[in-house]
């Protein structure tokens, strides 16, 4: 052992500065470029990473020239009475500079990795940056930043060539570690350095082996599940002094939500956003009835509950609720989500994974005195059927369980408006059932708008009495579940509303029409429009009859079938039976319609010889248009029968 061991003592000091300097210059950097997007980030990316790259000679050479007596900072480091150059501050500083590109990078790393939809979710319940700076992106990011600090550490005690440049060799005041173990082996005292480079690495290696403990026992910590039993009960009837805005699931409730402008709610919108593939362009009025945007993935309907929320802004357009205006950008306003007083459930949940379930349902509620809002989140923990589960974390309770605590979370600080983006993918079918009833208990008694987001047709009708279809960007059908499945209007509002059966069509008369498709002529309920392209016919309503002589009733052959649990899907030729080319192992067979049976049904008609024959009820046959939704005909918009007669 030497027998001086300042340069130890010196290490430590340095290294230790260093590293609490670089690790808040570094989460610093680290935030203000994490949103960045502006002019010349890979300038400044490439000044952060710069010390990491270059030669520490190099590194120290350019920080001599700043600090030293002849440099651009001279005057000012005299006018107050500062030394940098040969002095342990020097030390300090060159470490600080070569350490800080690996704080910075690990942090950037960390935060990146935090899921984008936690800090979104935390603006809707009215957080402000710094409160989810602090309590949302920094704890999540411990690991990468315990990680971070520890290369820093690490860089900063073996730093020499910057150092040696800027701090000198002086023994006792700017001789480290480093130096002691270079200036030795230059005298040949190659025990000493031996015992200067086993210092370093016991004091390194500590770090690093300290530091990965630490993180396994936290994983380990946060991983411990608790057996959970994930049943419904009947929703309790809180005290009249736990009681908030509403009561899911009862009549017993006090309808009109606190603060509200005005009654009944309202929401419009009218807006406008380009997209990679589409220009989003939604124009559509909600009010108390739960409205279901349907459309397939990537049709613009999470981006619509986005730019109502304020995660993403339009590029133009207008979004009023409730009378207040949330963004116009004629008028330059634009809310922020904090502001809003809107509700967002993603499809992931975004629960924050570091918060029990108490903690997450009352996020939003910091505005309310303690008493008050530990009444409000025992409430909504009672109501959401998670009693006793208040104090465990979001890894650790079922996927049903942890929908129910993003909607509690969602609506315990009475929003105006509930977004809800597509809330039960993520659950299997019987966990989905029993969540579902849930929220559509929820949803009939809740005062305020609620917008429903899915690709599910049959969740939409079961959840929403209103229902507006979207497609690339643009509201397709707009209108109660009952109209919209009913007579949906056009081709794409009909394909997505789940009908398969389409045939072009040519009008011959107000109520009649040639199927080409089908090689048929059918009678249609009502008046044929003068936009008329095609018809559908929905599979599930064919019906099999026993009179061939009824109107739209056709003789038919099966083509192949298609089994499901509980149903049959056949494939259907018309008119005539099929021919050997169109046997079923031939894959692309050709068929007229599908028809969509129960098996008791096909049982039944696997019984009689067929040809069978199918009926296509005048009233349900879909009078579609290829036409851009909600577009005005012109005067040369006649259909043929009236141009035939004149």
């Amino acid at each position: 052992m030497p027998a001086d061991l300042t340069p130890l003592w010196i290490s430590l000091k340095v290294a230790g500065l260093a590293t609490i300097f670089a690790f808040f210059l570094g989460i610093a950097a680290a935030y203000g470029m994490l949103g960045y997007r502006g002019p010349g980030k890979s300038v400044l990316e490439g000044l952060f990473i710069a010390p990491l790259v270059l030669p520490p000679t190099v590194v120290g050479f350019l920080l001599l020239v700043l600090f030293g007596r002849s440099g651009p900072l001279a005057p000012l480091l005299e006018s107050l009475g500062w030394r940098i150059v040969f002095t342990w501050y020097g030390a300090v500083m060159s470490a600080t500079v070569v350490a800080f590109p690996l704080m910075y990078r690990t942090a950037l790393g960390a935060f990146e990795q935090v899921d984008r939809a936690l800090p979104q979710v935390a603006r809707t319940l009215g957080a402000g940056e710094w409160r989810i700076f602090g309590r949302i992106l920094l704890p999540l990011s411990v690991p990468g930043l315990l990680a971070g600090m520890t290369l820093s550490f690490a860089r900063a005690l073996g730093e020499f060539g910057a150092t040696l440049m800027v701090a000198g060799n002086i023994p006792g005041r700017t001789q480290t570690m480093p130096m002691a173990i270079y200036f030795a082996v230059q005298s040949g005292a190659m025990a000493q350095a031996w015992t200067w480079v086993g210092i370093i690495l016991v004091v390194s290696l500590s770090g690093l082996v300290t530091a990965n403990a630490w993180q396994a026992q936290r994983q380990r910590r946060q991983t411990t599940a608790h057996p959970t039993v994930d049943l419904l009960k009947p929703a309790p009837i809180p005290p009249a002094s736990m009681t908030p805005a509403f009561i899911p699931g009862s009549l017993t409730t006090n309808t009109r939500m606190p603060e509200s402008p005005s009654w009944p709610a309202t929401l419009e919108v009218d807006i406008h956003k380009a997209l990679a593939t589409f220009p989003l362009t939604v124009r559509f009025t909600a009010g108390p009835d739960a409205l279901g945007i349907l459309g397939a993935s990537g049709s613009g309907k999470s981006m619509t509950l986005r730019c109502i929320a304020g995660v993403e802004t339009p590029d133009r357009g207008r979004i009023v609720l409730n009378g207040r205006v949330l963004f116009d950008r004629d008028r330059g306003i634009n809310l922020p989500s904090r502001q809003r007083r809107v509700g967002l459930l993603f499809q992931t949940y975004a629960l924050f994974p570091h918060l029990t379930l108490a903690e997450n349902i009352g996020f939003g509620l910091q505005h309310l005195p303690k008493l008050e809002r530990w009444q409000r989140i025992s409430w909504w923990l009672e109501v959401m059927h998670l009693q006793g589960l208040g104090n465990r974390y979001p890894q650790q309770i079922s996927g049903g369980q942890q929908q129910r605590v993003a909607l509690a979370r969602a609506l315990a600080p009475n929003p105006e408006v509930l977004l809800l983006d597509e809330p039960l993918s993520a659950l299997d079918t019987y966990l989905r059932s029993q969540v579902e009833q849930q929220l559509i208990k929820t949803l009939a008694t809740y005062p305020g708008i609620a917008l429903f987001v899915t690709h599910n047709l049959e969740e939409v009708f079961r959840v929403c009495p209103q229902v507006m279809v979207m497609a690339a960007g643009q509201p397709v059908a707009h209108g109660t579940r009952h109209q919209v499945f009913e007579r949906p209007g056009s081709v794409i509002a009909a394909q997505i509303t789940g009908c398969k059966n389409f045939s072009r069509a040519i009008p011959l008369s107000p109520h009649t029409l040639q199927a080409e498709d089908w090689g048929c002529t059918l009678t249609v309920a009502e008046v044929i429009p003068i936009d008329l392209s095609q018809v559908g016919f929905r599979a599930h309503q064919v019906e099999f009859v026993d009179s061939p002589h009824r109107p739209n009733t056709f003789p038919a052959w099966v083509v192949s079938t298609s089994e499901t649990p509980h149903r049959m899907t056949l494939f259907l030729k018309l008119h005539r039976p099929p021919t050997p080319d169109m046997a079923p192992n031939q894959g692309d067979f050709p068929y007229d319609l599908q028809v969509e049976v129960f098996k008791e049904k096909w049982q039944t008609l696997n019984q009689h010889p067929q040809p069978w024959h199918i009926h296509l009820a005048p009233e349900r046959i879909l009078l579609l248009s290829d036409q851009p939704p909600f577009s005005i005909p012109t005067v040369n918009d006649v259909p043929a029968y009236a141009k035939t007669q004149g």
